[in-house]
């Protein structure tokens, strides 16, 4: 059981566990809001931690919350992460007219409903569960086919 103020953790272990989560993440915003989600974790389990050694459980629980956004992030890439989405949008007229021509190479040979799962889930940001909801996939088909695009989309640009 975690004995006394969680603030008091906070305060004297907070940098340390800033440290950390900068270290495995290597990005200042997410370091901060896996910091925060670590002392969020304590807060909520408090009654059932066991902190004889606070720094080793607050180091551990930051390990784990760093590891466990990094493997999200992987699951489902966010725009940023995609190399040509982040650049489409940016760019001059002829640039534009080219990203056309490449969607629809990505596109061509792609079923209709493959394309409506690109655009659920990257234009609309639904989730697997929704996108796979709306366009009457499962989760794992919708995965698979995204997969198959963002292979498709990467091996055109590297033409």
């Amino acid at each position: 059981m975690i004995n006394g103020d969680i603030e008091a953790l906070y305060r004297r272990y907070g940098p340390m566990v800033m440290r950390r989560c900068r270290h495995i993440l290597g990005n200042e915003e997410e370091a901060a809001d896996a910091m925060q989600e670590t002392f969020v974790r304590v807060l909520t389990h408090r009654t059932t931690l066991h902190a004889r050694y606070p720094s080793s459980l607050l180091y551990r629980i930051a390990t784990n919350v760093c590891l466990n956004l990094m493997r999200t992030k992987r699951r489902r890439p966010t725009l940023r992460g995609e190399p040509f989405l982040e650049m489409v949008g940016e760019e001059s007229h002829e640039e534009r007219i080219l990203d056309a021509c490449l969607l629809e190479q990505i596109f061509s040979g792609a079923k209709e409903s493959t394309r409506r799962t690109a655009e659920t889930y990257y234009l609309e940001a639904g989730t697997l569960r929704e996108t796979a909801q709306r366009v009457g996939l499962s989760s794992s088909g919708v995965r698979k086919r995204l997969s198959a695009l963002r292979r498709q989309g990467l091996a055109l640009m590297n033409r």
